[in-house]
């Protein structure tokens, strides 16, 4: 499917609402193959309740989600799975002590020889797949069976993303997946996320770092308070004004007008607090002249 063809998925006027609250409200996106869709927004802002509802966790109270141009209800993950929505969280899904193959196919276990509870776990196949789909995501695991908790964070995420793939996604949504990484790890994830796209994959990058984002995105949504500013492009939005958007220029610029009056009024503050201690230090001198005029009559 090009680029420019039917979306992958597409909500439309989505809202969710918890009780009282309104975690989303009138919320519209979509991704197409082979694009990376950055979703930003600040602690808050909405985009874990949003990842939520595409991947099948909750359903929107209002408006429409369609997958491929088809209106669609998932009542789980499973169901968004089954449609190749895959879902990468930050806590990645993985056991640290099990091997990166075991891990590979957690779940959806090869088995070979016998039937029902007589079939054997494939290890030859699994090792061999798990190799495979990571080389193809530019890493060379020399042992597939070491476990998966002596890679690195960047390394891991490969794991989960080359795992997603070979059980077809077509929709990668990945939360977060530079938030605990340092910026050697972080660079590694934007390039995994760079060769999905490559693969035609449709990539949601849900993060609050714009800089990432700015560095992989092709379109870039962002939330506030559950609401969206809209889509935007590299042409039409800076990275400062995304920046602005996603804190909000109102509250920055009241934050500099405190921060400006405090700085103001600590000013005040330290010319009277010096102003007194001139008067202290004359007083004390006064004290010790009379003093010792005294003594010396």
């Amino acid at each position: 499917m090009s680029q420019n063809g039917t979306p992958l998925i597409e909500v439309r006027n989505i809202s969710k609402f918890f009780g009282s609250v309104i975690a989303l409200s009138d919320v519209s996106m979509a991704v197409r193959a082979g694009e990376v869709m950055c979703l930003l927004g600040d602690n808050g802002a909405g985009k874990s309740t949003l990842i939520k509802t595409l991947s099948g966790v909750h359903r929107p109270d209002e408006g429409q989600y369609l997958v491929e141009g088809e209106e669609v209800h998932f009542n789980s993950p499973r169901d968004a799975l089954d449609r190749g929505i895959a879902t990468v969280y930050q806590d990645l899904a993985m056991i640290p002590l099990m091997s990166i193959s075991r891990n590979f196919f957690l779940g959806s276990e090869p088995t070979r020889g016998g039937w029902g509870p007589f079939k054997r776990y494939d290890v030859k196949f699994s090792d061999r797949v798990a190799r495979e789909e990571m080389l193809k995501m530019g890493i060379d695991v020399r042992d597939p069976a070491q476990p998966v908790g002596t890679l690195s964070g960047g390394e891991r995420q490969c794991v989960a993303i080359a795992r997603a793939v070979y059980f077809g996604a077509k929709v990668l949504i990945l939360d977060e997946p530079t938030a605990a990484l340092g910026v050697k790890q972080a660079g590694v994830v934007l390039r995994y996320v760079a060769q999905a796209r490559a693969r035609n994959l449709g990539v949601i990058l849900i993060t609050h770092n714009p800089h990432h984002a700015y560095a992989v995105g092709d379109r870039f949504t962002i939330l506030k308070r559950g609401r969206t500013f809209g889509t935007f492009t590299k042409a039409e939005l800076a990275r400062e004004e995304m920046v602005r958007m996603m804190s909000g220029a109102d509250e920055l610029d009241a934050l500099s007008h405190e921060l400006a009056e405090f700085a103001r009024t600590d000013s005040g503050a330290g010319q009277e607090l010096g102003e007194a201690e001139r008067h202290l230090a004359q007083a004390l001198e006064e004290s010790e002249e009379v003093f010792s005029h005294g003594l010396e009559e």
